[in-house]
Parts: structure tokens; C-alpha cells; sequence
């Protein structure tokens, strides 16, 4: 690996200009690639496509062509006004059906006229229900948009899950630039202060910057991306590989004093960074790409982008960044001051006398950490997580509050059914405790309307030429588990009288999110931690360490999600399936390099308190940086964030990087002195040590 290096080092010395103007017109490809890269901001597209839920909406697409819906409130509109914004809105590309109460009457008939069992679910006082069914939920978003621009929203309020897509669309486009910009600006500010040039973080941030364009104009190629990746990946790849551009410089100028000019350094220099990152970067790649195992293929979407961001940033740090210092070498030095890094010998001095105490610390810790990660509470109902003012919310709160519709599920059966049953299952999911509105087939039949007053349109909302279809209201929450249950009971109802009948919509979809996040909890967990015990076993050669590191992060994960759970908060789902993973994968490398350290100096003979002693001296302030950069990185994007499910992850991530800075300073070093005698006797390397180790512990 080192001979690899000094080769790229070699080739950057030559060609540094080639390499830097390359850099530059990369940007142009990057650019294109990531202005046009698709984003979905639907989270349960996400979901397995071999679930019924999924084939329910399949089939809800290609039967129905209503691939997607939205409810509108009407205010204060005549009959024949109603049908002329249904005719406006029918213009739209990708609207297929708009239907309120006043298809039945038209403009000559009075709506009093309706039986009461209609009037009393569509309108009230003078607001009335319309119902907008699109082809698919990709062209419901651009479709929503012309919808608002016809109508203002004091007239015609539009609610459903694609609204509400729209506008998480809408606040995380419009933040993103910011996310980038805060992030930046903490990170500078960390570097300015930590390293010991004022040339170096710009250097350092351009770098980082171009690996980030790379990554992002790169996505093209996988088609889409999720609003939740686009939003995270920049800020998470510039907090993970900030350490491995800090960590080439350290080598660089360490490199100056031992050999004569600076292409020489700069060759050692890189030989040296590529043989250090390439185990850390490689767990991070690891714990990134652990997510792609997720049944939720949000897992995969982030995964592949981080881990691609990773190796990108690696490739960036041993290519692009010599390049720059070297062409910028003179204004580097100019610029040179003392760094601000606090001193570690109080910490140090403290850990190595008191490292007993501090890992029986830990072990109490331990227990309240792992219950507290447990047990903390997670919510699925992402409409909530957006600001309540938001014209989607307002709507979907007066639909909740005037009318009482808040979970809507649609339940598809055979065409073939008798009538007779389809009544009785009818009848008995109307029984169903908290149902209040069912609409099929059948039901219209028993409105007491003539047939011939009832529209094709209205008809053939209910009816395709394979199915039938039944909506169902509940005024349970979604993703609750009470809704959960009355979906249970409906299901079980429905399968009665057709076996292959399907559930589909937004509740039961929200029901199979639950199922499937908690499962991929577990999943993911294990499967990363293995991944990266088994890098760890080669790369450190050792068949303790990798237990004892993993164990550390692991406790400082717990920490981070039982803070959460002790202090009351409730997480987004995803944010507590991916930050152990996320956290583990990003900070590993901290516990890797003061392992490296201390091993070195044990294999030198040096007895185990000197060693570490060494090991956190030359290693804390690197590892300070790199915990500061992450946090910094994340903090301020949590912060600001409207979104809570991004602020949440933010925030988790920065609050992780502290506690796992502190964990790796502080209680890392304590467990290898602890176990210094397991270590050497189950690693390779230590021969020599092994026969002269004699009951340190």
C-alpha cells in the first residue's frame, strides 16, 4: 500500500498543475450530473416493491390510474363554480379524475337535495370536499403546483400525503444551500484555529468541496436520490473526511524535516497518509455501505452515496489536496501561525493513573445507556415533522378537524364478488371501532341516488376491469398503534370474503414502515458491527481489538441514543436505524489511531503506561480535530433545519462525534490497558512482548 502511495505521489508531484486544472473542469460533469439527478421526496416509495401494500398501489396505478390522490377543501364556491375549477384542474398533465359532490347534481339541482349520509361527509357549514386522483405520485407534485396557482389557498386548501410532499420538496430545496453554507463556515472556523496556517482550511475546505461535487454530479448514474441523502450527504461527507486531508498535511510537514525539498515530503507524505487511511476509510465504507442491507431501501440509497463519498474523498485527499499545497506552497508558509489546540496533558496524566476507576466508570454507564437505546421512542408520521404552517399541514388539519378524515386506506377485491358479500364486509368494517366513513360500489347504490344521476367518473373511481375498490376512513392517527390494529381487524375482515383482497394507501403503507424499520434496526445493527470486526481483524491483525474497539463506539452510540431517551425526545425512524451505523462507521478511525500508536509503542518495548502515555500525546489533538470538524460539520445544520427529521439526525450526528471523541480520549485507553495482556497475546506481532508480559493489568 505505501509503495501504491509513493507512486500516486510521484505522478501528483509532476503533473500538481495538470491535476489541479483537471480538478476544475471535473466541476463542469459534476454540475450537470447533480442538477440533474432526480430526487424523491416520497419515503415510502422506499418500501419492498414484493409487499401487497406495494401491489395494492400498483394496481391502484395501472387499474385505476391513481397512482396518487389529494383531498381538497373548497370554500365558499357555487355548484357551477365547483365544476369549473374541476374542468381547470381535469387540464393539468397527469390529474385523471376530479370528483366532489356536485358531479351527482351539476348546477340545477340543490345539494340538499343529496341524502344526508352524503352532505354530512362532504360538506360542512360552506367548505365541501373534492377529490383529485393523479397517474402517479411523480407528476402529482408538478400537478399540486399548477393546482395552487389556479386557486389561492383561502379559497381551495389541497391536503394528502403528495401535498405534503410537495412542500417537504419545497423547505428542503430551499434549504440545502444554507445546510452547506453553516456547515463550511464551523468547519473553517475549527480549522483556522486548529491548524497551524490560515491558507490551509481553504486548501483543505476546496478540496473536500470538489470531492463533494464529484459525489453528488455522480448520482446521476443511480437515477434518483431521497430528499433525506441530498440533504445529509454534503454536510456527513465533509464531517467524515475532513481527518483524512488533516491527517496528509500532518504527514506533510512532518515529511519537511526529514528530507530535502518538498516534492520529496510530499511523496512520503502520501505513501504514508494512503497506508493510515486506507483501514479507516475502509470501515467507514463498511458501516456506510451495512446500510444497503436494509429491506427499507432508503438504507441502500444513503449507503451507496456515503460510501461513494468516502472513496471519492480518499482518492481527493492523496490526488487533489498534494496538488493544491504544493502549487500553493509559498502562501501556505507565509501564512503559517501557532495552532489553538488545547492541551491533553491534564487528560492524559488522569487516564493513565486512574484508568481502573474510569473503566469501572464506564461498566455502570453501560447498563442505563444500552436500556435508555432500547427504549427510546421513534415516529413514523412524517407529515408531522414538517412546520405546522405549511399549506399542506393547515390543510390536512382542517380535513382532520371539519371532516373527520385522517387515515384513509383503500381495499381492493375481485370484480367478480357478490354483491351480497361485498355488503356484508362492508357492514362489518363499518363496525369497526373508530371507522366513520366507507365508500364503495355498494355503497353508492344505497345512497338512495339514481343510477343515471351518478357520473362515469364517480363510477369509475370504484370499479376497473379487475377490481373493485372500497375507501375507508379512520379517525385514528396514522402510524399510531391503534390505527395499526384497526387495519388488522379490516384486513382480516376483508380476507374473509376474498382472500387475495389487498390493503393499500397511506395507513397500511405506514403499518408495513413500522414492521419493516424495526426489523432493519436489528438487521442493520449486526450487520455493521460484523462487517467492521472483520476489517478491524485484518487490518489490526488482531482478534481482541476489534472486540474492544467496537465495544467502545458501541457504548458511546448507546450514550448518544439514550440522552435522547432519558431527556424524552421521540426520533424519526430512520434517524434510529442509521445513526449507530452512521456513528460507528465515522468514528472508528478515532479508536483506530490512538490503537495504532499504542501498539507501535509496544512493539518497541515500551511498557504499557509509557505507551499510552505516547499514544494520546500524539494522537488526542488529531483526534480533537477530526471530532470538532464532524460536529461541526453537523451541529449547525441541526440547528437550523425545518425539517425535524434532518435537524434530528444532525444533531444526533453531532452529539455522537463528542461522546465519541471523549469515549476514544478517555475510555479507549483504559480498556487497552486493561486488557494489554489479552491484546498481546491474541495479536500478531507481539512474539517478543508475549514471553516478557508478565501479570500487567
Amino acid at each position: 500500500m505505501k509503495k501504491l502511495g509513493e507512486t500516486i505521489g510521484k505522478f501528483v508531484v509532476k503533473h500538481r498543475i495538470l491535476i489541479v486544472i483537471a480538478s476544475i473542469l471535473l466541476c463542469i460533469p459534476s454540475l450537470f450530473g447533480y442538477i440533474n439527478t432526480d430526487i424523491n421526496y416520497d419515503i415510502l416509495v422506499y418500501l419492498p416493491e414484493d409487499i401487497d401494500t406495494m401491489k395494492g398501489q400498483d394496481i391502484l396505478a395501472e387499474d385505476f390510474d391513481m397512482g396518487s390522490f389529494a383531498m381538497c377543501v373548497v370554500e365558499n364556491m357555487s355548484s357551477k363554480d365547483v365544476l369549473d375549477l374541476e374542468e381547470k384542474y381535469k387540464d393539468i398533465e397527469g390529474v385523471v379524475k376530479v370528483v366532489s359532490a356536485n358531479d351527482m347534481i351539476g348546477t340545477t339541482i340543490p345539494k340538499e337535495m343529496l341524502p344526508s349520509d352524503v352532505t354530512k361527509q362532504f360538506k360542512k357549514g360552506h367548505s365541501e370536499l373534492m377529490l383529485v386522483t393523479f397517474k402517479d405520485s411523480t407528476v402529482a407534485i408538478d400537478a399540486i403546483t399548477q393546482m395552487r396557482e389556479i386557486t389561492s389557498d383561502k379559497v381551495v386548501r389541497i391536503g394528502g400525503m403528495s401535498a405534503s410532499t410537495l412542500d417537504t420538496s419545497i423547505v428542503a430545496d430551499s434549504e440545502i444551500i444554507t445546510y452547506v453554507i453553516v456547515a463550511v463556515i464551523l468547519v473553517l472556523i475549527v480549522l483556522m484555529a486548529s491548524l497551524d496556517s490560515y491558507v490551509v482550511p481553504f486548501l483543505l475546505l476546496g478540496n473536500i468541496g470538489l470531492a463533494i461535487l464529484y459525489n453528488m454530479g455522480s448520482n446521476i448514474f443511480l437515477g434518483q436520490i431521497s430528499y433525506i441523502t441530498k440533504a445529509i450527504a454534503a454536510v456527513l461527507q465533509l464531517g467524515v473526511t475532513t481527518d483524512f486531508s488533516i491527517f496528509l498535511y500532518h504527514k506533510y510537514e512532518q515529511a519537511k524535516l526529514k528530507v530535502k525539498t518538498n516534492d520529496e515530503a510530499m511523496t512520503l507524505a502520501i505513501g504514508d497518509t494512503l497506508v493510515s487511511i486506507a483501514g479507516s476509510s475502509l470501515t467507514t465504507i463498511a458501516g456506510f455501505l451495512a446500510l444497503c442491507t436494509m429491506q427499507l431501501t432508503l438504507g441502500s440509497d444513503i449507503g451507496i452515496v456515503m460510501a461513494k463519498g468516502v472513496f471519492i474523498g480518499v482518492l481527493s485527499t492523496v490526488t487533489i489536496f498534494p496538488a493544491f499545497l504544493l502549487v500553493f506552497d509559498k502562501l501556505v508558509f507565509k501564512t503559517k501561525h501557532k495552532p489553538i489546540i488545547p492541551s491533553f496533558n491534564v487528560v492524559k496524566n488522569f487516564v493513565v493513573k486512574h484508568y481502573k476507576i474510569i473503566l469501572l466508570v464506564a461498566l455502570v454507564i453501560a447498563y442505563p445507556a444500552y436500556y435508555g437505546n432500547a427504549h427510546v421512542k421513534s415516529y413514523y408520521n412524517l407529515t408531522k415533522d414538517l412546520p405546522q404552517d405549511l399549506k399542506s399541514c393547515v390543510a390536512n388539519s382542517e380535513l382532520s378537524d371539519e371532516f373527520d378524515l385522517v387515515a384513509s386506506q383503500v381495499i381492493l377485491v375481485n370484480k367478480d364478488i357478490k354483491e351480497n358479500d361485498l355488503n356484508k364486509m362492508v357492514n362489518e368494517i363499518e363496525n369497526v371501532e373508530s371507522v366513520n366513513l366507507v365508500l364503495s360500489p355498494s355503497e353508492l347504490s344505497n345512497l338512495a341516488i339514481p343510477d343515471e344521476m351518478i357520473p362515469d367518473d364517480v363510477k369509475d373511481i370504484f370499479e376497473s376491469d379487475r377490481y373493485k375498490m372500497i375507501f375507508v376512513n379512520s379517525t385514528e392517527e396514522i402510524a399510531t398503534n391503534k390505527l395499526n390494529k384497526v387495519i388488522d381487524k379490516i384486513d382480516h375482515i376483508i380476507k374473509k370474503y376474498d382472500k387475495n383482497a389487498i390493503m393499500a394507501g397511506e395507513g397500511p403503507c405506514m403499518k408495513d414502515l413500522v414492521n419493516i424499520a424495526d426489523e432493519d434496526f436489528k438487521n442493520v445493527s449486526i450487520t455493521s458491527i460484523g462487517i467492521i470486526f472483520i476489517i478491524m481483524l485484518f487490518v489490526l491483525k488482531s482478534v481482541s481489538l476489534p472486540v474492544l474497539l467496537v465495544s467502545g463506539i458501541e457504548l458511546a452510540i448507546f450514550i448518544n441514543m439514550a440522552i435522547s431517551y432519558y431527556t424524552g425526545d421521540v426520533l424519526p425512524f430512520v434517524a434510529s436505524i442509521v445513526i449507530g451505523t452512521i456513528q460507528l462507521g465515522a468514528t472508528i478511525d478515532y479508536a483506530i489511531l490512538l490503537t495504532t500508536k499504542y501498539l507501535e509503542n509496544r512493539k518497541n518495548g515500551i511498557d504499557k503506561i509509557k505507551a499510552m502515555d505516547n499514544a494520546i500525546s500524539n494522537s488526542a489533538g488529531s483526534i480533537f480535530v477530526s471530532g470538532m470538524s464532524f460536529f461541526a460539520a453537523t451541529f449547525g445544520v441541526g440547528m437550523i433545519s425545518k425539517l425535524n427529521m434532518i435537524g434530528s439526525l444532525c444533531n444526533l450526528m453531532s452529539r455522537g462525534a463528542l461522546i465519541s471523541m471523549f469515549i476514544v480520549i478517555c475510555v479507549i485507553p483504559a480498556i487497552l490497558l486493561v486488557f494489554d495482556k489479552v491484546i498481546i497475546h491474541t495479536s500478531i506481532g507481539f512474539k517478543q512482548l508475549k514471553n516478557n508480559v508478565k501479570g500487567e493489568c
